[in-house]
C-alpha cells in the first residue's frame, strides 16, 4: 500500500524553541513511520526580510542538523534545503500568475510581518473613506474626532507599508503554496496560523486544475491536537516565538541549563494556586501543557502529580524536566561529520528534485509553456 506523502519545512531564521518542537518537530518524527515524508528548510521564505548572507547561510545548515537531533531520520524522510530545487521557484511563478491580489491582501501573516499593527484595517478601508470621514466630522456629524483620527491613521499606515514592504513579502503565501503543491503533497502539519496559507494552497490547486485539467493533488491540513500552539511563557495570550523581542518568552531548543531554569522561575503565572488546566488561567494551562508534552503524562496525572503544591515547586519540576528533556537532543546536534551531513542533503535534494521535475514538467506541458 502506497504511503500518503506530508510535506513540511522551517525558515532558517532565529533559534528554533521548544514550541516549535513540540508543535512541529515531534510531530514530523512522529509521522515519518506512517507517512513519505519530506521536511524542507526553507531559505527562500527567509529573504523575505533582510537577513546577513553569512548567518543565513549557517543558520540554513544548523537547522537541518536541528531536523537529525530531533529524530528526523534520513533513511525514512527526506531532509533538503528549499534552494537546491530550483523547481520551487520556477512553479511559484506559475501560480502568481492564477492567483488574485485580494487573496494575498487578506494573508494575516503579511500584515504581521509587515508591521500593520491595526487590526480591523481590512473592515476600516472598506467601511469608511478617510477624506469622506474626516469632513463629514468637520460639518458636525456623529462621527467621533476619535474615530476619524484612527481611521486616518490606518489608512496612512497600510499605504506606508505598501510603498516600502518588499513583493516576496507579498507574494510569500504563492512560494509556500508550491513548496507543498510541486510534491503532490496529502498532508500538510500546520499550526493554527498558517491554515490560511493551506487554504490559499488548496484554492490553487483547484483553480489550476480546473483551468488545465488535473495536476495537483489538494492537500489537506494535519492539526496536532496538542502543542500546535505553546504559548509565550512572558505572554501567554501569543505563540512563543523565535522572533520575539523578549527573549525570556521564549525556551530555545540550544538554551543552558541555567538559561532554562532562569526563564521558568521568571515565567508569569496567574492568580490563585491551583495548578490546572484552566482556560481562564491561561499561564499556568500553558507551563503545564509544556510539562504534558515534556514528560509524556497525561492531563489527570499532571494535575494529580501538583494538587497541593505551590507555584515554586511546579517551576522547579518543570525547569528540571525541561533541562532532562533537551540534554540527549543537545548532545546529537553535531551527531553527523561534516562529510555525512552532506550527502545526506545531497541524496534528500536529489529525491526531491525527482518528483520536482515531474511535477514542473507536467505544469509546463499544460499550460503551453513547454
Amino acid at each position: 500500500m502506497t504511503k500518503k506523502r506530508i510535506f513540511s519545512g522551517a525558515q532558517p531564521t532565529g533559534q528554533l524553541h521548544i514550541g516549535n518542537y513540540l508543535g512541529a518537530l515531534k510531530n514530523w518524527v512522529a509521522l515519518q513511520d506512517e507517512y513519505e515524508s519530506f521536511y524542507c528548510i526553507v531559505n527562500l521564505h527567509a529573504i523575505t526580510l533582510p537577513q546577513d548572507p553569512a548567518t543565513l547561510r549557517k543558520a540554513t545548515l544548523d537547522l537541518a542538523r536541528i531536523y537529525l537531533a530531533a529524530g528526523v531520520d534520513p533513511e525514512k524522510a527526506t531532509i533538503f534545503i528549499q534552494s537546491d530545487v530550483p523547481e520551487h521557484a520556477e512553479l511559484t511563478w506559475v501560480l502568481s500568475c492564477i492567483a488574485r491580489m485580494g487573496e494575498l491582501e487578506r494573508m494575516t501573516q503579511f500584515k504581521d510581518k509587515a508591521r500593520i499593527k491595526t487590526e480591523n484595517i481590512d473592515r476600516v478601508i472598506a467601511e469608511y473613506n478617510l477624506t469622506v470621514a474626516v469632513d463629514r466630522h468637520e460639518k458636525g456629524s456623529d462621527l467621533p474626532a476619535e474615530s476619524a483620527i484612527k481611521i486616518a491613521e490606518s489608512i496612512a499606515q497600510l499605504k506606508q507599508t505598501r510603498s516600502t514592504a518588499g513583493v516576496g513579502l507579498f507574494t510569500y503565501p504563492i512560494l509556500m503554496a508550491a513548496d507543498i503543491l510541486l510534491y503532490q503533497t496529502d498532508l500538510v502539519p500546520v499550526g493554527q496560523d498558517q491554515k490560511q496559507h493551506l487554504e490559499l494552497s488548496r484554492d490553487l490547486a483547484e483553480r489550476f486544475n480546473r483551468d488545465f485539467g488535473g495536476t495537483f493533488k489538494v492537500p489537506e491540513p494535519f492539526i496536532p491536537k496538542a502543542g500546535a500552539s505553546i504559548k509565550s511563557i512572558q505572554d501567554p495570550s501569543k505563540k512563543m516565538s523565535k522572533s520575539d523581542e523578549n527573549v525570556n518568552g521564549s525556551i530555545f531548543l540550544l538554551d543552558d541549563a541555567d538559561t532554562i531554569t532562569k526563564k521558568i522561575k521568571r515565567a508569569v503565572t496567574d492568580s490563585g494556586t491551583e495548578i490546572t488546566f484552566d482556560e481562564t488561567r491561561p499561564a499556568i494551562a500553558n507551563l503545564l501543557t509544556i510539562y504534558q508534552l515534556l514528560t509524556g503524562k497525561t492531563s489527570e496525572e499532571c494535575v494529580a502529580h501538583f494538587d497541593g503544591k505551590g507555584y515554586g515547586q511546579f517551576k522547579g519540576e518543570l525547569a528540571e524536566a525541561t533541562v532532562e528533556f533537551l540534554r540527549p537532543f543537545q548532545e546529537r546536534v553535531n551527531h553527523y561529520s561534516d562529510e555525512d551531513f552532506a550527502v545526506i542533503l545531497k541524496k534528500g535534494a536529489d529525491k526531491a528534485r525527482s518528483i520536482a521535475v515531474a511535477t514542473l514538467a507536467d505544469v509546463y506541458q499544460k499550460t503551453g509553456i513547454r
